[in-house]
């Protein structure tokens, strides 16, 4: 069955999955998956390796390969001997969408009071997730420069934008 965000053609892939891939201890290789959803809001995808005693690692966050293609991927590490397996999970991803739909709309004075209102929120709830030590704190900030009517519309979008909030 195929979902709201379908996660197709899966690789590596060998002999139509009737065969396991392989790889030594140590050696890298790519996951990739084509990934999308209907309309234009973002996705945002990551493959997550299970060890042999099928304990899950950590989620590697995938990136699109070549921008338009939907086609994403990461790299990927076994670090011992045994059946490992791979997960791609898709998800939607507001806050890359409204990002985008921001760089627009701001520079264009369309509807700004609305992206910044939008965006305060959408990065309030996001921050109720970031640990303090990997910076909610930065992620406030943003919020606070995104409510802040004082300021020029240009400022308030660049605060949100930082490397720090990303």
């Amino acid at each position: 069955m195929i979902g709201r965000i379908p996660v197709l053609d899966v690789r590596p892939l060998v002999d139509c999955g009737r065969r396991p891939a392989k790889a030594v201890v140590g050696e890298t290789f790519q996951v990739s998956a084509t990934v999308f959803r209907e309309g234009h809001d973002a996705v945002a995808a990551d493959v997550v390796l299970c060890d042999p005693s099928g304990r899950p690692g950590p989620w590697t966050p995938m990136r699109e390969l070549a921008p338009g293609t939907d086609r994403w991927g990461a790299e990927v590490t076994p670090d011992s001997e045994g059946h490992w397996t791979f997960t791609v999970e898709a998800w939607s991803d507001p806050v890359t969408t409204w990002r985008a739909q921001a760089r627009i709309k701001v520079p264009a004075g369309i509807d700004t009071d609305l992206v910044f209102a939008e965006g305060a929120e959408l990065y309030e709830r996001a921050a109720s997730g970031v640990p303090k030590r990997e910076g909610r704190e930065a992620v406030l900030a943003a919020v606070d420069a995104l409510r802040d009517p004082d300021r020029p519309a240009g400022a308030r979008l660049a605060a949100a934008l930082t490397a720090e909030v990303d």
